[in-house]
């Protein structure tokens, strides 16, 4: 019943709702969405991303990161995990299985292990199941900040850099120009404007979710000008879908393991297990139309991502709700001197 209960909150949420839109309207008219066409999304895309990573910065809490900066050991693992193991799983699973499966979801894949954790809805379960808050928000930010750098250097590992690859130094500039430079912009009018900002979160977490779902819009229209889907046909979805699955419930088994092989605190666990396991949809869109421009299989390499999305967001919510009814475990000595 729980389950079917966050199965329900999650098909009702309208940005899920619109992702599903935006991908049958890109079906409908995907001429008007292309690059080049009557949008002019290469354009607007852009100011709109600019525009939601001010809205980050604004609303980044610099003294709420000030309180976790101490536990080290768990900073560590959740980027390690973001950065490196993801990466690593994705290594072995294109070992096995990567002559029988589509490049480009295959890149779809290595590009969602790339990703940075998220942090509106790794900051949101982690304080509801009673977990670090602080540190969570520590993580998540950082983990953000350090995409900027370490997603495209990660991709072009894999795709190559130069002209048979990605433009690894351009790639650099223009994703400092779109979003770490409105990032650093957003803090440093925070004394000013925060507090405005903080009373009208909401309206800033839709414009973040709109320019994501123009992004899904512009990036599928593209794939059905190329005739991409009709070559690759219906089977990639169920592919994206098993895989997504398997990774995300392959990656709470490592992290819950690896927090308690760690003697982390319950409360530390939830930070660690919610904060590393999570893939950001809101910074990988932006960052993929940068990073693979007007690449015909956008759509595709997309797809993994906006799967992996709604799929951590139905687990992570029932996994929050069991942490947060648990009755509280005797914590270790050895757990006591580490959370010092």
């Amino acid at each position: 019943m729980q389950a079917l209960k966050h199965l329900k909150r999650v098909v009702t949420d309208w940005f899920l709702c619109g992702m599903f839109l935006a991908t049958f309207l890109a079906w409908l008219f995907p001429q008007f969405g292309r690059s080049g066409g009557a949008l002019h999304a290469e354009v607007v895309i852009n100011v709109g991303v600019f525009l939601v990573f001010f809205l980050h910065g604004i609303n980044l809490s610099s003294e709420q990161i000030r309180h976790g900066l101490n536990n080290w050991r768990l900073h560590l693992m959740v980027q390690g995990f973001t950065f490196l193991v993801f990466p690593l799983l994705w290594w072995l699973g294109n070992k096995v299985l990567g002559s029988q499966l589509p490049a480009l979801l295959m890149l779809g894949f290595f590009y969602l292990c790339a990703l940075p954790s998220t942090i509106s809805s790794s900051v949101a379960l982690t304080g509801s199941a009673g977990g670090n808050v602080p540190a969570a928000i520590l993580n998540a930010s950082l983990s953000s900040v350090l995409g900027i750098f370490l997603t495209p250097w990660l991709v072009s590992l894999v795709v190559g850099s130069g002209s048979d690859g990605i433009d690894l130094g351009a790639t650099l500039l223009d994703l400092c120009a779109l979003l770490l430079l409105p990032l650093a912009l957003g803090q440093l009018l925070r004394p000013w404007f925060g507090r405005f900002f903080a009373r009208h979160k909401r309206y800033t977490n839709v414009m973040d979710k709109l320019v994501i779902l123009l992004l899904v819009y512009a990036a599928f229209c593209n794939s059905m000008v190329s005739g991409m889907w009709q070559q690759q046909g219906g089977s990639v979805i169920a592919f994206a879908l098993v895989g997504s699955a398997l990774l995300l419930g392959l990656i709470l088994l490592l992290t819950t393991r690896t927090a308690r092989a760690l003697n982390f605190s319950p409360a530390d666990e939830i930070a660690a297990v919610f904060c590393a396991s999570k893939k950001s949809l809101a910074a990988g869109a932006p960052m993929a139309a940068l990073i693979f421009g007007a690449h015909p299989g956008l759509g595709l390499i997309l797809l993994p991502i906006m799967i992996y999305h709604p799929l951590q967001l139905i687990v992570c919510s029932i996994m929050a709700e069991h942490y947060a009814n648990r009755p509280a475990p005797q914590v270790s000595p050895v757990a006591q001197v580490n959370a010092r």
